[in-house]
């Protein structure tokens, strides 16, 4: 017999058993929490009349407290009511945890909220990434048009966002002292800065190579960067522009694209995307490119701070 795969087998099933029971925990908890502040609100006569009943919550904290303990505390009762009111009418995102929505309930802005929910589910964020993106200010980098319409997604394995909802803008990239760089120094560095930059960015990214050689025609081409991305299911060809944006930047960009459709790119594959970073983006330029596929960002390089995507 062979005992070491028979333990293997047992210490698994334990494992995966385990995982659903706290998968289920995660979601009685968030349930009984929603109900908890349903009750709440009807007690108190309604969402808009908290302020008149908070010696009730207070009152009843002080009982619950001494059979269950500081979890239902006057702070946590309070932080159940809210979470009611901010879920009501919808299903609870209960791939968040508790401690999650005890970092996301004191934004009281709807859309940013919903930005770091969606990144709470779409990057799988623990409570620690959660804290950071927040303190980063992530949604203040996004650009107006998205921070006035932010949607919670509807399911992680139905994306309905695109690669727009997956950047900032600027990125902030952390450099050494880059006065002691060359130019071809300083761009070497920064393609290896952003390949992790979109991996730790998750939401689907995955990295093909950088300088990544395609060839066509009896030519070689390098493109700074190629990324693919599973959720839009598509190659992600990128160049970084240590100056400001051009016209021949879009005709580059547009040529590797063309490539990466003629020589890598399967029927099963969404279109094409391309992606320009650059030190800074030309307005005119970027309206221009709109609707063309092809994306542009701007980064700083910055030594002084900590990198803060």
């Amino acid at each position: 017999m062979d005992y070491y795969n028979k333990i293997k087998d047992v210490i698994e099933k334990k494992e995966v058993n385990e995982g659903v029971r706290r998968l289920q925990s995660n979601k009685d908890t968030l349930s009984a929490y929603y109900e908890i502040g349903r009750l709440l609100v009807e007690a108190q006569g309604g969402e808009n009349k908290s302020k008149y009943g908070d010696m009730l919550i207070k009152n009843w904290s002080k009982k619950l407290m001494e059979i269950y303990g500081k979890g239902y505390s006057t702070t946590n009762l309070k932080r159940m009511r809210q979470f009611y009111i901010i879920q009501k009418g919808a299903p609870v995102v209960d791939q968040l945890t508790w401690t999650h929505w005890t970092i996301l309930l004191p934004i009281k802005n709807e859309n940013e909220r919903n930005y770091y929910i969606n990144q709470c589910i779409l990057n799988n964020l623990s409570k620690r990434e959660l804290i950071k993106l927040i303190k980063e200010k992530a949604f203040d980098r996004l650009s107006y048009a998205d921070k006035e319409n932010v949607k919670l997604i509807d399911n992680k394995d139905e994306p309905n966002y695109s690669l727009k909802d997956m950047l900032l803008d600027p990125i902030i990239i952390k450099a050494p002292n880059k006065e002691k760089l060359s130019e071809k120094m300083l761009k070497k560095y920064i393609i290896e800065e952003l390949r992790d930059i979109f991996l730790q960015l998750g939401s689907g990214f995955l990295y093909a190579g950088s300088e990544y050689k395609i060839s066509y025609l009896d030519k070689n081409f390098y493109i700074d960067m190629l990324l693919f991305n599973i959720n839009l299911n598509c190659y992600i060809p990128v160049e970084l522009k240590l100056n400001k944006t051009n016209y021949k930047d879009i005709s580059q960009i547009r040529l590797y694209m063309s490539l990466v459709d003629k020589t890598l790119k399967k029927k099963h594959h969404s279109k094409t995307i391309g992606l320009i970073i650059s030190k800074k983006n030309d307005k005119f330029i970027l309206q221009y490119v709109n609707d063309e596929g092809i994306y542009m960002v701007s980064y700083e390089v910055d030594n002084k701070r900590a990198c803060i995507i």
